[in-house]
């Protein structure tokens, strides 16, 4: 009996054994390269017409059996991915790469609800209408192989049958992957960070993105790792503050040259992929306007002041180019006006000027992201120490931080090349 027990007891732990054994092997990460581009739009304003230059960084998921290639943003900002179904036959669909559905061994249509089909019932039929800022989209729902880089995933997905012209018309890319939380999708199987967490596809079920505004440096988002190289400052943690479907935090305070203007109080943040500008509380942006004074024929861009959010108890500054919009000898603040009223508002929208300052990290399963100042190309130690600094304290701590990272980065490198050269 005790040699029975044994056995059972020896065989169901190599059974755990053999099954952590295989879930690290198969656990993985992945990055996908992130091509930019920059489109200039013009405007109405209240002062007349405004240039906006607008930034969009897209890389590839492939979709279906065999794969079809697709191109799209990777937005934190939605919930669910979205490419033109092949019998789209408005403008906007027919001028990028549509779904063949009937090319495909592995598809399978679904509710657009999220409601889960059952076996031998009829394809269901429902059609899902999705807002895009000033636009619209009207698609089915289907089921299939999704992959991005080596990593894949079965999952739900919408094939637009219809996409209006503005903005859709002018994407330089054929889609939108959300990696939004779980309430912005249509259902558990339309997000897919949740799906690859659930197949423990990846090693940590998180991701993280990098942008530059530099053709030297290659822009990227990766699943299942946080990439130090990428880093100038430590990486430092904020929960999210609530269940909207954003990766959204709190915003303490507005600071300009480490000053607190007292301006939101308990305002929030969306960290948002998708998003091409800075956007905020109309009240807010009019008197940061005011504050930061930008002289309109851009003579005194030199003297302007930093523009800081306060987040977690630290300081994320921007400089003057990254909240300022400047073209043909014009200059404005560049903030979008957003009106989201109590209780969901004030909001910011943290878009892609913030992103290539710090890199940010999307922790899935503790529901967080991570801040750092971004590490690129050219940029000096006393440029990462003004970018992020602790609240309230005589000292910068996370300057302090960014260079013993630097330093310990420098320290590995030159051990790396002694061991090597002793043939280690």
């Amino acid at each position: 009996f005790r040699y029975h027990s044994a056995c059972s007891s020896l065989v169901v732990l190599c059974g755990v054994i053999a099954a952590l054994l295989q879930t690290s092997v198969l656990a993985t990460t992945t990055s996908v390269p992130l091509e930019r581009r920059v489109v200039t739009e013009h405007r109405e304003s209240p002062e007349g017409k405004e240039v906006v230059h607008k930034t969009a960084y897209f890389g590839t998921v492939s979709i279906g059996t065999p794969s079809q290639p697709f191109t799209v943003v990777f937005d934190t900002g939605s919930g669910n991915l979205l490419v033109p179904a092949d019998d789209c036959q408005s403008e906007a669909c027919i001028s990028h790469t549509r779904f063949s559905q009937a090319n495909s061994s592995s598809i399978e249509e679904v509710s657009c609800d999220g409601a889960p089909r059952q076996a031998g019932s009829a394809a269901p039929t429902d059609e899902v209408t999705i807002t895009f800022g000033t636009g619209e989209v009207w698609g089915r729902c289907v089921q299939d192989r999704i992959c991005i880089g080596s990593v894949c995933s079965r999952g739900s997905l919408v094939l637009a049958t219809y996409e209006s012209p503005m903005p859709f018309g002018s994407f330089q890319f054929d889609g939108v992957l959300g990696l939004g939380l779980r309430s912005m999708s249509q259902g558990d199987d339309f997000n897919f960070v949740d799906r690859l967490q659930q197949d423990r596809a990846l090693k940590r079920a998180m991701f993280s993105v990098f942008m530059s505004d530099s053709d030297d440096e290659v822009s990227e988002i990766t699943f299942g790792q946080v990439k130090k190289e990428h880093l100038a400052s430590e990486l430092y943690w904020v929960d999210i503050a609530r269940d909207s479907g954003y990766w959204e935090v709190q915003v303490k305070d507005i600071y300009i040259d480490g000053r607190p203007q007292a301006l939101c109080a308990e305002c929030f943040a969306a960290v948002d992929t998708g998003t091409s500008e800075l956007a905020g509380p109309p009240q807010v942006i009019e008197q940061l306007a005011s504050r930061l004074n930008v002289m309109s024929d851009c003579s005194n861009v030199a003297q302007l002041p930093k523009l800081g959010f306060e987040i977690g108890g630290r300081v994320l500054n921007l400089e003057p180019r990254d909240y300022i919009d400047q073209a043909n000898g014009h200059c404005e603040v560049s903030m979008m006006p957003l009106d989201v009223p109590p209780p969901k508002g004030p909001l910011f929208v943290l878009g892609i000027p913030f992103l290539q300052k710090f890199y940010t990290v999307y922790d899935n399963e503790n529901k967080r992201v991570g801040f750092g100042v971004a590490h690129h190309a050219g940029q000096t130690l006393e440029d990462s120490k003004t970018l992020m600094l602790d609240v309230g304290t005589g000292t910068n701590n996370a300057a302090m931080a960014a260079a013993d990272h630097l330093l310990d980065a420098n320290r590995r490198g030159f051990i790396a090349s002694f061991l090597k050269r002793l043939g280690i």
